[in-house]
């Protein structure tokens, strides 16, 4: 049983990927509106994103039921630290892909209003490169906290 659920949890967000990539080229061609497109796209890779932690959750939960018939003590501790350590995995997995997300936006804002500044007056150069280089932090940020959330599993 809980093989099936693990072959959900690869199988269901590629299919869902792969749903989405094409309609979205289907939209474009037929020339739909660009940002009608992307909200579409963030609202199915979120979706995504929460079918694919339950089914995570639901593994985990398949696994801790199909495991607890009567065992020793260290059995059992042995089974916790697996789950714990999944869902660390999974907590840092997620940390680091909307960090990342989140600095793409930030710099895809204020790169080109940088070069925009930069390009009328070059004396603005430094200021602008500090606005990108703070979208960029966000990413840096996502990154420490999965680094402290690997260490603690």
């Amino acid at each position: 049983m809980s093989a099936l659920i693990y072959a959900m949890l690869v199988i269901v967000p590629i299919c869902a990927l792969t749903a989405v990539f094409v309609a979205s080229f289907k939209a474009i061609l037929k020339g739909g509106s660009h940002r009608r497109v992307l909200k579409n796209n963030a609202l199915a890779f979120l979706l995504i994103l929460i079918i694919s932690v339950s089914l995570a959750f639901t593994a985990c939960a398949v696994d801790t039921d199909a495991d607890s018939a009567p065992a020793e003590q260290s059995a059992q501790t042995v089974e916790d630290t697996s789950n714990s350590k999944g869902l660390g995995l999974l907590a840092a997995a997620i940390v680091t892909s909307l960090a990342g997300i989140g600095g793409g936006i930030a710099v895809a804002a204020g790169a080109p209003a940088a070069i925009a500044a930069t390009s009328e007056d070059s004396k603005n150069f430094g200021k602008s490169l500090i606005f990108v280089a703070l979208g960029e932090s966000i990413a840096l940020y996502g990154v420490v906290i999965s680094i402290l959330i690997l260490n603690k599993i």
